[in-house]
């Protein structure tokens, strides 16, 4: 009985294993022909516009910039085999990978500007959409919004230009500033 459990216990880590390694071998397949439809992609380009066209629509679409930006090239890298779901008023591109992203990570905004974006650019009806509160899309969101409905959404832009930038009472920058002198603790008078 403990030797049969013994070889059950082998046997069923041994399967593990090569399932394991199966599912490894599948992803890594996976990822190579990912790559190879990027380069194909590419290669195309290259051939229909030219290799000055090729960086001018590299250039354009932001992919010299991601060369610097790390999470510019997370993005680009995972709109490969992306859906573009829609296109807000501010040019930002919604997009969902179904098949093989996990839950609650396949919904994400590729933003208008390249070089300077932050989530406030991201408008309230699309907000929805992005963050699994709702599987309708800004644009069916829009259809159903009232035709007059309180202000429109801005980006904040706060930390620049005349736009008031809070600073706590100590912080250099604060206008009100005040001249915070040191603790000193109470000392009796000796007698």
């Amino acid at each position: 009985s403990h030797a049969r459990r013994k070889a059950v216990d082998r046997i069923s880590i041994c399967v593990s294993f090569i399932t394991t390694e199966l599912r490894r071998e599948r992803e890594r397949e996976r990822e190579r022909e990912r790559m190879t439809a990027v380069l194909r992609g590419a290669i195309g380009l290259i051939r229909e516009k030219g290799l000055g066209g090729f960086f001018r629509e590299l250039r354009s679409e932001g992919y010299l910039n991601a060369l610097l930006d790390g999470n510019l090239m997370q993005t680009k890298i995972h709109n490969i085999g992306a859906t573009l779901v829609g296109v807000d008023k501010f040019g930002n591109k919604y997009y969902q990978k179904l098949g093989d992203t996990q839950y609650g990570r396949h919904r994400w905004v590729e933003y208008a500007s390249k070089n300077r974006y932050n989530a406030s650019q991201v408008p309230p009806e699309w907000h929805g959409w992005l963050h699994y509160i709702t599987d309708h899309t800004g644009d069916e969101l829009l259809l159903l919004k009232p035709k007059r409905y309180g202000v429109e959404h801005k980006e904040n832009f706060s930390g620049e230009g005349d736009e008031y930038i809070y600073h706590s009472k100590g912080h250099t920058l604060n206008p009100g500033q005040r001249d915070w002198t040191r603790y000193q603790p109470w000392q009796p008078k000796k007698a």
